[in-house]
């Protein structure tokens, strides 16, 4: 039995389902997607559930189908615990990266978050350009984000590491943490309040099975330990699952991202890259691509020791990403509508022929 309230049900979502889905069905939340099979907890349990025909054919793409953390208006079968998904209500947030491969296509990875841990590690393998990317993604995603820097037992300067990550972090609060000797595992407790949704996300081996075993209290994933030979975690998670902390939160865990594909991400540019914003606003030429011309006001900063070059040249590396991730979507939003108005063509078509007969 679920109590809706600790699994982050609000007056408003329940007053949307009210008022937009007939009764009969029931409210419920993705706790895990599957090869197009969903875990839904609902009141009285945890449901089976596949997709309705018509959500499977009206989606347009992945992101017009349920992810986990998702509200969703099921129809069950009276004594058995399986159900029919039949519509996604509105996100309030969305955690989303471009689907790994050629296509073009958004991937959902949590939805409905109120925080993102951005869990890496304190070894070899940390990396401020992979953080940045992670930020990007976080602040579009309309949640708070969270650097969690996990084995902190493993560094001898712990504040040297801190400050490098601070740098490029620009008031993201920054969470040195080690389960082996509980740092900082107090301060990530003001986040896990119930009710709320927080998604834990990273690269693989970076210590999120670890928390997660930490937060639950029992061994709910398989921690695998660190490969002497190169210092990687081995990939333990295998999907996105939706776990009720013993606190009342909700704890999303994704598996490791090989790939940090980037989606539209206007806003988080400005709220990751804000230094570089804020000088920009004082170059001579609007059109300043930030490179050789008079008056730059970014170069200037570099030159007198404000701005690292480094995190400007990804800065740079990352809009040209975006901009292409724009033109291609540009270009796919032109073949659906031709393909769209196309169909209605030939819709038409048949049914005046069908008069006719």
């Amino acid at each position: 039995m679920k109590n809706f309230e600790n699994i982050g049900m609000t007056a408003e979502l329940n007053s949307f389902f009210n008022d937009n889905y007939p009764k009969g069905l029931k409210l419920g939340r993705v706790a895990l997607e599957h090869k197009h099979s969903y875990r839904v907890w609902l009141e009285d349990g945890e449901y089976l559930c596949t997709l309705t025909g018509k959500l499977t054919f009206d989606a347009i793409g992945r992101e017009d189908l349920p992810a986990v953390g998702d509200w969703v208006a099921v129809q069950t079968f009276p004594g058995e615990m399986r159900g029919i998904i039949k519509g996604i209500l509105p996100r309030k947030s969305k955690f989303s990266r471009k689907a790994a491969g050629q296509v073009t296509e958004e991937q959902i990875v949590a939805a409905n978050v109120d925080t993102v841990f951005i869990v890496n590690s304190l070894n070899d393998d940390l990396n401020l350009r992979r953080i940045e990317r992670y930020l990007l993604l976080a602040w579009e995603s309309g949640s708070n984000p969270v650097i969690i820097l996990s084995k902190a037992d493993l560094v001898a300067d712990l504040k040297a590491k801190l400050d490098e990550v601070s740098s490029v972090a620009l008031g993201v609060p920054v969470i040195a943490v080690s389960v082996l000797e509980g740092i900082g595992i107090e301060e990530l407790q003001a986040y896990l309040a119930p009710g709320k949704t927080i998604a834990l996300i990273g690269s693989s081996g970076v210590g999120k099975s670890s928390l997660v075993n930490y937060f639950t209290g029992f061994e709910k994933q398989l921690v695998q330990e660190i490969r002497e030979s190169d210092d990687k975690g081995k990939h333990t998670t295998t999907h996105r699952e939706m776990v009720l902390l013993p606190g009342g939160a909700i704890l999303i865990d994704t598996p490791g991202m090989r790939e940090i594909q980037l989606w539209s991400s206007e806003e988080g540019i400005i709220e990751s890259f804000a230094d570089i914003e804020q000088y920009a606003d004082g170059c001579k030429f609007r059109d300043c691509s930030h490179k050789n011309e008079p008056g730059c006001a970014v170069w200037s900063a570099i030159d007198n020791g404000l701005l690292d070059e480094n995190r400007v040249v990804s800065y740079k590396k990352l809009q040209k990403e975006l901009a292409y991730i724009d033109r291609k979507l540009d270009k796919k939003a032109q073949a659906e509508e031709k393909k769209h108005w196309k169909n209605i063509s030939k819709e038409v078509r048949h049914n005046s022929t069908h008069k006719r007969k």
